[in-house]
């Protein structure tokens, strides 16, 4: 395949004199390039959201969410997968994130190891893989072996997958169930991917995950009421986030958290419902961990 052909690959004639600009023309120029990814991710929305129900119905079923990417895609998957669980309070390992060449590859560039597609179903067997699973395979060009190895596997296993890519008609879009495929055009710095092609998938991913979470009951309103209060700053959000639901002052917030150890969840309700612990946390899960159908349980 000529990788010059690729939208990711080849040259930007708004970009061609970088290196002779003051730097404010400099950065005004990347913002001005930037500034195109939004639109190119907005063209993609209708396959984001079935991404989204997708990865939902994937954790209702006992099954996870994994990423897979090399260089800056697979470090973009690791990030997003990190942040799940102090964010949503899922337990690490509902949301993974596999880099080609392994951890070690996310601080520094594992040569080689994106090329061999035996690489990715070796990590995703690994992970002892079943059709629960939602696999996401990233790449900015698409075409990258070890994801192309991933999705492959992953078909057969029986997974729904999702390819995110920023070539149109790009391989691992053909290999996928649901492709999401924002053309961001050629990057400011030819074939610098964490550029455009980087924001994009950032974009991308921060709505799957979030948009799976809210589907999953892990958010009420817009808060985000599983997450885990594991410092200072977080169990005084927990505090704010309990007083901003409810209406009641610190203290007595502070005294509900105190009997739910920091849980914001049955905290709210307990304030909003006039109910014991035992109670909340019953009525919760009687509800699938969804606040708003608890709050209106009669």
């Amino acid at each position: 395949m000529n990788l010059g052909a690729l939208v990711s690959e080849s040259r930007n004639p708004e970009t061609m004199d970088l290196d002779s600009l003051s730097t404010t023309e400099l950065v005004e120029c990347f913002n001005r390039q930037d500034a195109q990814v939004a639109d190119a991710v907005r063209a993609t929305l209708p396959d984001v959201a079935k991404a989204v129900d997708a990865a939902a119905g994937a954790l209702r079923a006992g099954g996870r969410i994994i990423y897979m990417g090399a260089g800056t895609s697979g470090r973009l998957g690791v990030l997003d997968a990190s942040e799940c669980p102090p964010t949503f309070g899922v337990p690490h390992g509902k949301v993974i994130g596999l880099i080609a060449g392994g951890p070690g590859a996310l601080l520094k560039a594992v040569e080689g190891a994106e090329d061999d597609p035996a690489l990715g179903k070796a990590d995703l067997q690994n992970l002892s893989l079943t059709a629960q699973d939602l696999v996401v395979g990233l790449a900015a060009s698409g075409r990258t072996p070890y994801v192309i190895g991933g999705l492959e596997y992953a078909a057969q296993v029986g997974c729904t997958t999702v390819a995110v890519s920023c070539n149109p008609a790009s391989p691992i879009a053909a290999l996928a169930d649901i492709a999401i495929s924002p053309v961001v055009g050629p990057e400011a710095l030819t074939g610098s991917t964490r550029l455009k092609s980087g924001t994009a998938q950032k974009m991308v991913l921060n709505m799957i995950s979030t948009g799976a979470m809210v589907k999953w009951g892990k958010v009420w309103q817009n808060l985000m009421v599983d997450m885990q209060a594991t410092n200072v700053k977080l169990v005084d959000r927990a505090c704010r986030m309990v007083m901003e639901a409810t209406g009641a002052p610190r203290d007595e917030a502070q005294a509900v958290l105190a009997q739910t150890g920091n849980d914001v969840k049955p905290a709210i309700l307990m304030i909003l419902s006039g109910v014991d612990a035992a109670t909340a946390r019953s009525r919760l899960e009687q509800h699938n961990g969804f606040l708003r159908a608890a709050l209106a349980h009669h």
